[in-house]
């Protein structure tokens, strides 16, 4: 039996997995690495960290597996989105990369508004100017660091610097590369015009492929390097967010990937390209080959229980810091939490929103805060929601496939489900993006003939979530929609 392997460059860690051709996984090893933030705004990570780290782990999970270089049969890659490595003609790295969380390039992104036009870019590029993009950081190293941008000769992501490493190829698949904000998303093909508009030599810019299909393979020297065989086939992969919606078998329309990590994500597949006026919602194409996506996303979400268990409730069980408030009603008796604690994305694309307890009372007890946190964040994924209908997202047939720590609690399953108004199922496979690398793999090798196909075969999902009283929720939602516009000018003066 054939051994597929993901690999995945996080932020936090270079991971390895090994899973079988019927989806079982064999081994895992997670090596860290390190983050560096030299000034503020500033996020940084050494490429040399990456290629050590998932040596690292390629060889622990192999070790672990008791595999043999030959049974590993395809690898497929993926990882954080939007980082910016600059490579010289002959490879070499030429700073540290920039990374999705860096915030330094505002002055860049509305430079490039300028140039290409707001509602151009958002239809050529699904998206609007924003600092975590990779366009934007090429322009600041071009204004900042000319010499590094005199010796630049290719750019590519986080996991196909992984893939340079492993292959000597340069090549990048068109779901990460929707989050460089230089692709024509509806064509999968770089935008002529967002490149020569942003006098972006085209010459820097990577082959591009789908996710399932091969790019090269694993070279003589990364083979004796890593214990892998020389010749292993490597396929394009995507970023984190597409590969972790293969992961849990988010691949047709109808099925919805929802993320409840620290940050929350909403993920709609689309059968065609589709993206909003208004660039409230990330449009970008899937992994799956001839398929799009819409994905909401909110900074804080299993993040806003952490900082408020952290600072209200540091010396209680997540457990029993939730378990009185399944007794309160939903709404909380009139307490609203606004989830704004690192700013927000979707819907408002606004790095000053802040947190907030809307209408407190003498009444109110822990209890309250604590369900109101749950709600607030269940709102604000619902925005995201909202915006896929307005656009066009049928929600009639609508599958949730829920993942994340979030959804661990029964509490938390219940309260997303009556304000979504939909089934929350979770999903057999707990291993995020590098199960859906594997996946991609696995259909890359024959395997399976396509991206649905391998996931029907490999993912299970669990007894559903079914909403109970999504009415009464209505009123509180509405009450919580109202309060950032009535905030903004606030959050600005504060």
């Amino acid at each position: 039996m054939p051994y597929l392997l993901g690999l995945d460059i996080s932020t936090t860690g270079a991971k390895a997995l090994i899973i079988d051709e019927e989806g079982k996984v064999v081994a895992s090893h997670t090596t860290p690495q390190p983050i560096s933030t030299p000034k503020p705004l500033w996020s940084e990570q050494n490429p040399a960290d990456w290629w050590d780290g998932m040596v690292e782990s390629i060889r622990a999970a192999l070790a672990a597996a008791n595999a043999t270089r030959e049974d590993i049969a395809c690898i497929g890659l993926t990882g954080q989105m939007h980082g910016l490595v600059l490579l010289d003609a002959e490879g070499g790295v030429l700073r540290p990369a920039m990374l999705w969380n860096d915030q330094r390039t505002q002055p860049q992104c509305d430079e490039i508004t300028h140039r290409i036009g707001f509602d151009r870019l958002i239809q050529l590029t699904g998206n609007r100017a924003l600092t975590g993009f990779t366009a934007p950081k090429i322009l600041w190293v071009r204004e900042h660091e000319p010499l590094v941008y005199a010796q630049a000769a290719r750019v590519l992501l986080p996991k196909d610097y992984v893939r340079f490493r492993l292959t000597k190829d340069y090549a990048m698949d068109v779901a990460d590369a929707s989050g460089t904000l230089l692709l024509d998303v509806a064509s999968r093909a770089w935008s002529r015009e967002v490149v020569n508009g942003l006098d972006i030599p085209e010459s820097w810019l990577p082959a591009l492929v789908e996710g399932p299909e091969i790019t090269g393979e694993v070279s003589a020297e990364a083979a004796a390097l890593t214990g892998l065989k020389a010749g292993t086939p490597v396929v394009g992969g995507g970023g984190d967010q597409a590969a972790g919606a293969v992961g849990v078998g988010a691949v047709k329309p109808g099925i919805i990937g929802l993320v409840v990590g620290t940050s929350g994500v909403v993920f709609a597949p689309l059968a065609d390209y589709r993206y909003d006026p208004e660039g409230r919602l990330h449009a970008f194409c899937h992994s799956v080959p001839g398929m799009w996506h819409f994905m909401g996303v909110m900074l804080s979400a299993a993040g806003s229980l952490q900082w408020y268990h952290d600072t209200l409730a540091s010396g209680m069980s997540f457990d029993d810091l939730l378990a009185p408030a399944a007794d309160l009603p939903p709404g909380s008796e009139g307490l609203i939490f606004l989830p704004y604690l690192t700013g927000e994305r979707t819907p408002h694309p606004d790095p000053l929103a802040r947190g907030a307890f809307i209408g407190l009372t003498t009444r109110h007890t822990r209890a309250h805060l604590t369900r109101a946190v749950l709600e607030g964040v269940a709102f604000g994924l619902r925005d995201s929601f909202e915006l896929m209908k307005e656009a066009g997202l049928a929600s009639g047939q609508m599958e949730v496939r829920v993942s994340g720590g979030g959804a661990k609690s029964p509490l938390w399953r219940q309260i997303l489900a009556d304000v979504i108004g939909a089934p929350l199922v979770s999903t057999s496979t707990t291993e995020g993006a590098a199960y859906g690398a594997a996946l991609l793999a696995a259909v890359g090798a024959g395997v399976y003939p396509d991206v649905p196909a391998a996931c029907a075969a490999t993912i299970q999902t669990g007894e559903p979530t079914e909403p109970r009283e999504p009415e009464r929720y209505a009123g509180a939602y509405a009450t919580y929609r109202s309060l950032y516009p009535t905030l903004r000018e606030t959050f600005i003066r504060l």
